[in-house]
């Protein structure tokens, strides 16, 4: 697999995403009636665009430099399992989703990563731009710690950039406000997250967005106990109780979350 393929494809499937996604919102929406969509769209993808440029200007030097060591080493579980090829791409991408379900569990318990974490969960009106609302400072510490992750893994960059080639639609999906029938919901819910899941996971109440951390595979809160489950969706209410004030919505507000 080659870097210079897989990235083009990455972002020909996030934004190829992202616009149906975008599409079914407004054809069959979960949530009716809300009427600031552009504007609040603009601001989550103005967040997501600045950790983008942040994550390309500091670690993707970093990244290769990981990945090429570790090749060359043979360093990480990967290059000691001597798996075959198609073996160490379903590996990969399995053990890092286990790592991306530990991290955002890690994400609600500690305190001092909750404050940076908690602006993804100040939004009222999730959405599909709601992806890629994290504060920058959640993006350094994720990203900085990936280093150690893919060097533990022996996980080459392109076998990362294929995980998030998966992942991109996958949390797209699962944040979107598409109504889709609960039987299908409930059918690959069995395997992926899915917004039904998901949603319950951005409930304004901490006993229920407590849970449901998983990225991709949804088999990770059944085996950890950390699956929630609520009927009446519609009536639960979204966000953070004491974030709602109109300033901390803007894109300075969400910035300065972590210092409140």
């Amino acid at each position: 697999m080659r870097l210079e393929f897989l990235l083009p494809v990455r972002l020909a499937i996030g934004v190829a995403s992202l616009a149906v996604l975008l599409a079914l919102e407004t054809w069959r929406p979960f949530f009716p009636g809300r009427t600031a969509r552009a504007r609040h769209a603009v601001r989550n993808l103005g967040v997501g665009l600045l950790n983008s440029l942040v994550v390309a200007a500091l670690f993707g030097g970093l990244l290769q430099r990981v990945s090429d060591w570790s090749t060359a080493n043979s360093f990480g579980l990967l290059h000691r399992l001597a798996l075959p090829p198609w073996a160490a791409v379903a590996g990969a991408i399995v053990l890092f989703d286990a790592w991306m379900y530990g991290w955002h569990r890690a994400n609600h318990v500690l305190p001092i990563l909750w404050r940076f974490h908690r602006m993804h969960h100040t939004d009222p009106d999730l959405d599909v731009t709601s992806a890629v609302r994290f504060h920058p400072g959640e993006i350094l510490l994720s990203t900085g710690l990936r280093l150690g992750v893919l060097a533990l893994l022996g996980m080459s960059l392109p076998l990362l950039v294929l995980y998030e080639a998966v992942l991109t639609p996958v949390i797209q999906f699962h944040h979107s406000n598409v109504r889709i029938p609960e039987w299908l919901d409930r059918r690959l819910r069995a395997v992926v997250v899915t917004p039904h899941m998901h949603r319950i996971h951005h409930s304004e109440l901490r006993a229920e967005h407590d849970g449901n951390y998983a990225s991709i595979f949804s088999c990770w809160d059944r085996l950890f106990g950390s699956y929630k489950r609520r009927q009446h969706l519609r009536e639960m209410a979204l966000g953070l109780k004491d974030w709602q004030d109109g300033a901390w919505l803007t894109l300075p507000g969400m910035l300065k979350t972590p210092l409140r």
